[in-house]
């Protein structure tokens, strides 16, 4: 339980009425269950609202105000009005023995949130006081969550860009090279670099599909081994390119309640992965076994492996491991990212064994294999 303290004033020109507030709130605190945090008091009082003002224009505020509509001098709605002006947003709540339904109409407007009509109960004010403290600590936690989505946001792009940047420096490279020597290996090498930014885009539109929930799933009984096997084919050119052997084994069929192109997704992340960061002549072996209420799905290598150190942020977005071994190998980063929110989806885990120079394994349990999830 978190405990937070927050200022109170409150404002009025009957020193009986601040001091019968004081009392009341003096040991008096909210306790929010739902929330996870409980809230006490720290309650000074004023009795003008030039006496106010002059305080927030010495860079003091309350977090919560109680503020008389009647008041000598500049009264409750002035106060209001100068408060707005001068960009203040505090959570007010009024006072008054004047409560019509002008002064209600024009406070409201000036952004009071509540109304408390004199006289009233200890427990008419602490219901008021509870009302406009989660009404504070609501605000704060949405503005701490925009904040928050604003810096992830940022960190995204700044990602993004840096990893479109050097592909589209490299495009403009090659083309300067074909303006002066046209019988070069370019095209070949520009190809690949468009290859890589169209499976970036695709990686970053099935991410944001699925993190958003809008992309649509049908769940259906498919067999996984043979969703294996089409991965597999499709990935047969680049595994023979590095002389790579592919295979698929355990059970010949296994049904499993799922969408048929987020197994392709996953499966797809985790074969091209494997046969990207393997060895000249290396092996990967996609095992799929039926278990009781489950089955295992496990993807397995004899590539250049994964140091302990960087396991920890392999599942993250952008997650690029650069050495030595990986120097020259293409990949978006968002792979895995795929794959752990896939996982996710299906209530599934993910286990990685791995060391440095001697292969990674991939398992992943799927629970209860003919439930709808």
């Amino acid at each position: 339980m978190k405990n937070t303290a927050l200022t109170l004033w409150i404002v009025d020109d009957e020193p009986a009425m601040c001091q019968g507030v004081l009392r009341v709130l003096e040991d008096f605190r909210v306790v929010f269950d739902d929330l996870g945090e409980t809230v006490n008091y720290k309650v000074a009082s004023m009795e003008s609202g030039e006496a106010f003002l002059e305080k927030l224009d010495s860079g003091q505020s309350p977090d919560l105000l109680l503020l008389d509509g009647k008041l000598p001098g500049k009264d409750g709605i002035e106060v209001l009005s100068l408060m707005g002006k001068k960009r203040q947003q505090i959570v007010t709540v009024m006072i008054t023995a004047y409560a019509t339904l002008a002064n209600a109409v024009s406070a409201t407007k000036l952004g009071a949130f509540d109304f408390l009509a004199k006289p009233f109960t200890p427990a008419e004010l602490r219901h008021a006081i509870t009302r406009a403290t989660r009404e504070i600590i609501l605000t704060r936690r949405a503005r701490r969550l925009e904040q928050e989505k604003r810096q992830v946001r940022f960190e995204f792009l700044s990602v993004l860009a840096h990893e479109l940047k050097s592909p589209l420096a490299a495009l403009e490279g090659y083309v300067d090279i074909l303006r002066m020597e046209p019988e070069t290996d370019c095209l070949d090498r520009m190809s690949a670099r468009i290859n890589g930014m169209r499976k970036l885009i695709i990686d970053l539109l099935d991410l944001t599909a699925i993190e958003s929930g809008r992309r649509p799933r049908n769940l259906l009984d498919e067999d996984i081994v043979a969703v294996a096997g089409h991965v597999v084919t499709n990935n047969a050119q680049a595994a023979k390119a590095g002389g790579i052997t592919v295979n698929v084994t355990g059970e010949t069929v296994c049904i499993m309640k799922a969408d048929r192109s987020e197994l392709e997704m996953l499966l797809g992340n985790l074969i091209s992965n494997a046969i990207k960061y393997n060895v000249n002549g290396g092996r990967v072996t996609v095992n799929i076994s039926e278990q009781p209420g489950k089955v295992v799905l496990s993807v397995a290598d004899t590539g250049i492996g994964i140091a302990k150190e960087d396991q920890a942020r392999l599942f993250g977005e952008f997650a690029r491991i650069k050495n030595s071994r990986t120097k020259g190998i293409e990949g978006s980063g968002l792979g895995l990212s795929i794959v752990s929110r896939i996982v996710g989806l299906y209530g599934a885990s993910i286990a990685l064994t791995s060391e440095a120079d001697s292969g990674s394994s991939f398992v992943i349990t799927f629970p209860c294999l003919a439930q709808d999830t």
